[in-house]
């Protein structure tokens, strides 16, 4: 089968094979993986999506170190290509989708029947490879740790990107009032697109004063919930416009900068700060992930929530896929589709 192999730590922005020491190599004869339980299933993978982890574990900046070489990639979807003897919930042909802490870069992934979620009749297969992790996560900060309530005002930063735009929507289906923070006029019009009641454009704009103001204008004291991808420069800046009682979730650091958020602040104040490690509820609240992706997936079918998909590579061209993760070209999702899925590029 076709998988791309890490096969040193590095910059995958690099394209496979393009040096003698380049961190991704893609493999045209790795071996198929065989069913290895009674209840496992072959899924032949329709897409995978990127995410900011896969990016830092190739780099070997991931808190999880994966010993060489390994296949990246976590959430996919595809459909059933064999099945193990005690399978019980699929059958051959029926659409999943699901997630894994390595190996959907490739043409097969095998998981376990309890870990494979049916992507409803009606969705797109390949657009549900993209939502495990991102909209995951989102659903786990903003619903199961941060209780977002209709009337809330909900901050997220990095709107624009896979996690901003599922915090979107999902606060929107919450009944938040939802503030986005994004750079550039092409992703600022498009949050106005999914409904968002203020955007701000950190490139034209000042972040304090454009929330102030339209706070002040709805007659709203503060933000209630800050959902922050981002950190660095911009976490610190908003943590001024929180109110009493104020909820931070912690979700990562894509401006390669760990904020620090002052202690003796959040006292005052009565702040929460939620970590939010989603991967770790797969050992820790299995649960907590089994509802939260099958609360999404009917989200998904009824509409309430749709998946962006900004731009999809084929698997030679991860690098480019990776660039447009790094540079932050997306809006939205980026995948790597198999198959018949041509590749497409935004216009970013």
């Amino acid at each position: 089968m076709e998988a791309l192999l890490c096969r040193n730590l590095g910059d995958p922005t690099v394209r496979p094979d393009g040096a003698e020491n380049s961190a991704l190599t893609v493999s045209t004869t790795y071996p198929i993986p065989q069913l290895n339980s009674p209840t496992a299933v072959r899924v032949r993978v329709k897409a995978t999506s990127l995410n900011f982890a896969n990016y830092l574990q190739i780099l070997g900046k991931y808190q999880e170190k994966l010993p060489l070489p390994f296949i990246p990639g976590s959430d996919y979807s595809g459909t059933v290509e064999a099945v193990g003897p005690g399978v019980t919930k699929f059958k051959i042909g029926d659409p999943v989708c699901s997630f894994a802490a390595r190996g959907s870069f490739a043409q097969f992934i095998v998981a376990d029947e309890s870990e494979l979620f049916l992507v409803p009749e009606g969705c797109d297969l390949v657009a549900a490879g993209a939502l495990p992790v991102a909209y995951g996560t989102s659903h786990v900060a903003l619903v199961h740790r941060a209780h977002l309530c209709a009337g809330q005002v909900l901050l997220v930063l990095g709107a624009a990107g896979g996690v901003g735009v599922s915090a979107i929507q999902i606060g929107k289906v919450c009944g938040a009032i939802v503030i986005a923070v994004a750079r550039g006029d092409e992703k600022a019009q498009f949050l106005k697109s999914l409904g968002v009641d203020h955007v701000v454009d950190v490139s034209k704009e000042n972040v304090i004063e454009s929330v102030k103001g339209f706070l002040k204008t709805k007659r709203l004291k503060g933000v209630d919930v800050l959902y922050d991808p981002v950190g660095g420069k911009l976490t610190k800046e908003t943590l001024k416009l929180l109110n009493w009682g104020a909820q931070i979730l912690v979700i990562g650091f894509a401006s390669g900068e760990v904020p620090v958020i002052p202690a003796n602040i959040a006292l005052v104040k009565n702040w929460t700060v939620h970590g939010l490690y989603w991967g770790s509820y797969n050992i820790y609240r299995p649960h907590v992930l089994q509802d939260s992706l099958k609360e999404l997936l009917s989200w998904l079918a009824r509409g309430l929530i749709t998946i962006k998909i900004s731009h999809t590579f084929s698997l030679s061209e991860a690098n480019l896929a990776f660039a447009a993760l790094k540079d932050r070209k997306a809006i939205g999702k980026v995948l790597i589709a198999f198959n018949d899925q041509k590749t497409m590029r935004s216009k970013l």
